[in-house]
């Protein structure tokens, strides 16, 4: 693998967003308005219920968690649908560049523009409202690994998925997050769930860092091993999503179905 051909597939985002207002706004306009209206729905709870619980880390924090996990996601398919609606997914492949240097262009790109992302949400969060998540140091690193692990995994399976069955099925890649947050306990413990959807948030690795998180913002420490079973999981998640991308790279190959991302087969 040649990291030099991987950061060009970045570059070639960097030119894209170059001057481009409409690709460099969805970057953190957003993230910036879910993290101010939850921000401000939490201090309304705090307002109305007497309970003496602080919403304002529980809610805010989850979204800004779930968001960076989201953000990852379509940092990867971005970069990767931008190739798509240019027809130019196929001219990368006329050249020596190999499908991992590709996959690993795609991940290094979504790590520029999520890191955009995050930084966004932690000023607003600090800066309107007070909360600072500097505090809790690097407790925070393995939640937010495990989240950006997920999120590549995400990304990767949702541009194989639009390789294999075409363009026209991008908008079914954008609701998945949405899909999934009810599973991944985002705003509530599992436990809130029924048993059968309780199996199904297992298998999910936000599950296990929400489930932490809450856990740490209560003031006990951080689950280890429930940590552990969730790095585990988004390293297995990752590994799938890259293999299943390589064989939908091969099958359209093998098929021709990869000449619809060519310029040349328009009309």
């Amino acid at each position: 693998m040649s990291f030099g051909r991987m950061t060009a597939i970045v570059l070639r985002q960097f030119y894209l967003m170059q001057g481009s207002l409409s690709r460099v706004l969805p970057l953190f306009a957003w993230v910036g308005i879910d993290m101010v209206l939850w921000g401000f729905i939490s201090r309304y709870l705090n307002a109305i219920t007497a309970s003496g619980i602080n919403f304002l880390p529980l809610m805010l924090g989850a979204v800004l968690l779930w968001d960076f996990c989201s953000r990852v996601m379509q940092g990867v398919t971005m970069a990767f649908f931008e190739d798509v609606w240019s027809r130019n997914f196929l001219n990368f492949f006329a050249t020596p560049l190999c499908i991992s240097e590709y996959i690993g262009g795609l991940v290094l790109s979504s790590m520029a523009t999520s890191a955009v992302g995050l930084a966004v949400m932690l000023v607003l969060a600090t800066a309107v409202f007070g909360l600072s998540f500097l505090t809790y140091g690097v407790l925070l690193f393995p939640f937010l690994l495990i989240l950006f692990l997920f999120g590549i995994a995400l990304g990767v399976m949702g541009s194989a998925l639009v390789l294999r069955f075409g363009p026209a099925t991008e908008w079914f890649i954008w609701p998945i997050p949405a899909l999934l947050s009810p599973f991944a306990g985002v705003f509530y413990p599992l436990s809130t769930l029924p048993r059968g959807m309780r199996w199904i948030s297992r298998a999910l690795p936000p599950a296990y860092v929400f489930e932490g998180v809450r856990r740490v913002a209560r003031g006990g420490s951080v689950p280890h091993l429930s940590l552990l079973a969730g790095g585990i999981l988004a390293v297995v998640y990752v590994a799938a999503a890259c293999w299943f991308f390589t064989r939908m790279y091969r099958h359209a190959v093998r098929s021709g179905l990869i000449a619809r991302y060519s310029a040349e087969s328009v009309s």
